[in-house]
């Protein structure tokens, strides 16, 4: 296998991380805009539209699995990762284009239709993209580097889908004063930018990607069948562990994410103000990735996102406190937090590639997109989690976003949940993640004993015994 050394970075380390930023500026539309667009706009309904955009997320949380198991058996000739990444580019940019720039006549049966090609696309695009970071290096270090210049990119798709539908609305007022008279027109016109950048950038950085970073070449490991491939995850104490603190975690996340536009319109009486807060959010996490690199190397990966959900937590205890008008101190809070949230981004899935270091010493062949399925499929059910808890506890509150003056009891429920929840869910993670085993040495002793593996299998004479060499012990 190629090694990346620690100081892997400027134009490969930009390559690799440049799909990211398409993917995701698609998050903010699928999530936010398209229910109301198809909803209002097109007139299905948004009940409607929520329960066909569900049986797509629903198709997805499925696929995860199926891709995973799939990318790392099949692909060796052309590349496990990137033969996944060229089918599944063309699949993203058609249902983008189909779905935000819908023909006359559109309703709900395509609505589904291209949701599913879109959900399914994304899953075989993103989830093998994930797994060749994860093997690009071997090193404790590296592995940090590269996910971090992911994530930040990921962070800069995500603050250009935040801004772009207000860029839209102002530049097509500006060439036609009447063209944006209504919601609808608004709504219409930020979709239709959003499929032109998504159909501009993304095959644009999926084939820098493709000609710049090369697919490192693992060992020809039979690969585990899947009931052996379960009991080795089964087995696996740190990937357990990091998986539950990764639930928990996400779902503190996802409590603050559903919540946080609502938290500025009915708590802070600004809902003018949602858009700059979020954005301001989202440039400190941005900025503050290098900085949890750096804290990284000095404490230990796992040390280190201890450290920032402890100061996240930190964070939030002053929020339900806030009410009308605190929108000062809220956009500190936001600041605070935001540099939190690069602990979040860089640090879990460098961990992810130690963890399937693991595996592989016990056999499991290098299944790196099987693990990071595993976590997707948490990450989609934190946010399920979050939505499930949110609503209808706000509901028995009496909360009803629509009504012209909101219940108090309603809004300091609201603060509770934004606030207050989290931190318990978080502390809870840390616990998690205290226990966590592998740190930078028993790192390298798991590489150490899997490259002395390797050398003995490609040293076996011609003639001798064909069977595995006797498996290490675990370190």
């Amino acid at each position: 296998m190629r090694r990346l050394r620690p100081g892997w970075a400027g134009p490969l380390l930009f390559a690799y991380a440049l799909p990211a930023l398409p993917l995701a500026m698609l998050t903010l539309p699928v999530y936010i805009h398209l229910p109301a667009f198809y909803g209002a706009t097109l007139g299905i309904g948004l009940a409607n539209a929520g329960l066909l955009l569900l049986a797509a997320r629903l198709f997805d949380a499925v696929s995860d699995p199926i891709v995973g198991i799939w990318c790392d058996r099949f692909g060796r000739r052309w590349g496990r990762r990137r033969v996944w990444m060229v089918a599944a580019t063309p699949a993203v940019m058609l249902a983008t284009w189909q779905l935000f720039m819908p023909p006359e006549g559109a309703g709900g049966t395509h609505l589904l239709i291209w949701s599913l090609l879109l959900y399914g696309g994304w899953t075989a695009l993103m989830l093998p993209y994930q797994a060749w970071g994860a093997e690009l290096s071997e090193d404790y270090d590296g592995r940090s580097r590269i996910a971090g210049a992911r994530e930040a990119m990921v962070v800069a798709g995500t603050c250009i889908a935040a801004t772009l539908p207000a860029m839209a609305q102002w530049l097509t007022a500006g060439n036609d004063s009447g063209a944006l008279q209504d919601t609808a027109s608004a709504s219409a016109a930020a979709l239709s930018w959003f499929a032109w950048m998504v159909a501009g950038l993304l095959p644009a950085t999926v084939l820098a990607c493709l000609l710049f970073v090369r697919e490192p070449q693992l060992a020809k490991a039979p690969a585990p069948s899947l009931r052996t491939g379960l009991r080795l995850m089964a087995r696996n104490r740190p990937f357990l562990l990091l998986l539950a603190a990764y639930l928990a975690n996400g779902t503190a996340n996802g409590l603050a994410a559903t919540l946080f536009l609502l938290f500025v319109e009915h708590r802070l009486a600004a809902p003018e103000q949602g858009g700059a807060l979020l954005l301001a959010y989202f440039l400190a996490g941005l900025v503050s990735v290098p900085l949890w690199l750096r804290a990284s190397r000095a404490l230990g990966k796992h040390r280190a996102w201890m450290l920032g959900m402890a100061l996240a937590c930190a964070g939030f205890l002053a929020v339900p406190f806030l009410g009308a008008g605190d929108v000062g101190a809220f956009l500190a809070i936001c600041l605070f937090t935001g540099l939190c949230l690069g602990a979040d981004l860089a640090l879990p899935p460098a961990m992810q590639a130690d963890v399937v270091d693991l595996d592989t010493l016990r056999g499991g062949g290098g299944r790196t997109g099987t693990y990071f399925a595993a976590w997707n499929m948490a990450t989609k059910l934190a946010l399920a989690l979050a939505v499930g808890i949110a609503f209808p506890v706000l509901d028995l509150a009496g909360f009803d976003p629509a009504a012209a003056a909101a219940v108090p009891s309603g809004t300091l429920v609201l603060a509770l949940l934004y606030g207050a929840l989290p931190i318990p869910i978080k502390l809870l993670a840390i616990v998690l993640v205290r226990r966590y085993p592998i740190d930078r040495a028993r790192q390298m002793r798991i590489r150490s004993l899997i490259d002395r593996r390797r050398g003995a299998a490609f040293s076996r004479p011609a003639g001798g015994d064909s069977r595995s060499p006797s498996r290490p012990a675990a370190p």
